[in-house]
């Protein structure tokens, strides 16, 4: 059953039939989640840092020496520290980690398609559906998400907001249905009033060219967000960074890399603003995955995932802040999958009453707040 906090701090003390007053100091706050998706990060680079086979392969990396300087390790564990140092010097400390299949701990999609779409309706709305959802096309998603259905207790009220890379995340959330704000691809802060943060990024966006027509550089992505998380407080935000996919599609290992050392210092960003600030503080649950994993098999498969390439089911996730038990990297083996998310997160925003019958199972290590 959904629970919900009566504030009357701004009218002083009420007592209302048998509801208690409480004053400000001691109203609960509303518990806050942040989910993050890395497109097409594979957990091999996530486990074990930098591939050994590409990391100085001529035809992905424009120069090896340097690269290898920054990210090559003789030892993997120190290795993947190179590249994610937040990740593996903290999330590792404070959290959970699955997906290292060197262990047997797997995470896996549900839906056969493989790619983004698919896989982005898997994880918000905890169910594959590959009759309907098989292409990248913009087309509005008939499904409904976890965000929508959380956005939906909250009528004229902006308590959920999306941002994404890719330009299509507008139609994965079904923003014109949702009515879910949504800042994807190109479009600039529309929230008045502008922080001069703001202001400044839509400028620069119109400025800086991005290698890509359908997805903008992640850094305008991120701090889009961490302004409107100051700004709005919202109770549930996702973030879906979108460079790591499109380098690696494009052969540029070197930029892979370089792509996942920057998100890494992004989730480190957002963990620093959560813990200074009021609402989010010690009351903040962190969900982060992927859409899809990436060829393993072959030299060029890297650059690759789909159908064709059965090993990009393989995903990953990380798990830390509000109700995550400090356990690190799993290490037994274990079979989670991407569809259990949506529920996961339904139940810990004590919604559990809108998960469907259809939807994965919610994971038993993100625990509702008491």
């Amino acid at each position: 059953m959904r629970k919900f906090v009566l504030s009357m701090s701004f009218f002083g003390c009420l007592t209302l039939l048998n509801v208690s007053c409480q004053t400000e100091e001691e109203t609960p706050k509303e518990a806050r989640v942040i989910l993050i998706t890395m497109d097409g990060l594979r957990w091999k680079e996530l486990f074990t840092g930098a591939d050994s086979l590409l990391i100085a392969h001529a035809q992905y990396v424009q120069d090896s020496a340097a690269l290898k300087s920054k990210f090559w390790r003789a030892d993997p564990q120190a290795r993947r520290k190179a590249l994610m140092p937040f990740v593996w010097d903290s999330i590792a400390t404070f959290g959970q980690l699955y997906g290292n299949r060197e262990y047997d701990n797997k995470v896996d999609l549900t839906n056969q398609h493989f790619f983004s779409y698919p896989g982005y309706n898997e994880i918000l709305t905890g169910t594959a559906d590959d009759k309907r959802i098989h292409s990248n096309d913009k087309i509005n998603n008939p499904n409904i998400t976890f965000l929508e259905k959380i956005a939906s207790l909250y009528p004229q009220q902006e308590r959920v907001a999306a941002f994404g890379s890719w330009d299509v995340f507008p139609f994965i959330i079904n923003e014109e249905r949702s009515k879910i704000p949504v800042n994807a691809g190109f479009e600039i802060a529309h929230t008045l009033p502008l922080s001069e943060r703001e202001a400044f990024l839509n400028t620069l966006q119109e400025q800086i060219p991005s290698p890509w027509g359908s997805v903008r550089l992640d850094a305008f992505t991120h701090h889009f967000a961490l302004e409107y998380l100051q700004k709005q407080t919202p109770l549930l935000t996702y973030i879906a960074y979108g460079e790591t996919d499109d380098f690696a599609h494009d052969g540029e290992y070197d930029a892979y890399l370089e792509s996942a050392h920057t998100t890494d210092d992004f989730l480190k960003d957002l963990w620093a603003f959560t813990q200074k600030h009021p609402l989010y503080k010690n009351n903040t649950l962190f969900l982060v995955t992927t859409d899809h994993g990436r060829g393993m098999n072959t030299l060029d498969s890297w650059r690759s995932h789909g159908a064709a390439f059965p090993e990009t089911q393989q995903t990953w996730l990380m798990a830390y802040g509000k109700g995550i038990a400090p356990r690190g990297e799993m290490k037994e083996k274990q079979q989670w999958y991407n569809n259990q998310i949506a529920a996961s997160l339904l139940r810990f925003l004590g919604a559990e009453d809108l998960v469907t019958p259809k939807m994965g199972a919610a994971l038993p290590f993100v625990e509702a707040p008491k």
